[in-house]
């Protein structure tokens, strides 16, 4: 479960900003996880719980943005989401797309402050 990974390296960062912030408790993180980054929310939601343990992220709730993948047709202009499997072929003009807009998306968008355990 490379979650696990995720989940360390996500504490360790957020634990960092905290610091930095002159914090020494975390109450929330908010990540954004595209729904092409190989990343299961569900799972990361478990790991988290278990790498946040005698971090300054103890009590710490995790919230998480799901992002939608979405290709963008260059011949038509088109944005349109590719699903999953992920299916790149543009709905309007019937052509392939060759880029993807969002949906690799996996980064911590805040780290607020909470009340220490």
């Amino acid at each position: 479960m490379h979650e696990l990974s995720v989940a360390t390296a996500i504490v360790e960062r957020a634990g960092e900003l905290a610091r930095a912030q002159g914090t020494d408790a975390v109450g929330e993180v908010r990540v954004r996880v595209g729904e092409l980054s190989g990343v299961v929310p569900e799972a990361l939601d478990f790991a988290f719980e278990v790498a946040r343990q005698g971090t300054v992220l103890d009590r710490a709730r995790l919230v998480v943005e799901h992002v939608t993948a979405r290709a963008w047709c260059g011949p038509c202009g088109e944005t349109f989401p590719v699903g999953m499997p992920p299916f790149f072929w543009c709905p309007r003009c019937d052509r392939p797309s060759q880029e993807l807009r969002c949906g690799r998306e996996l980064e911590i968008v805040a780290v607020e402050a909470g009340a220490p355990g």
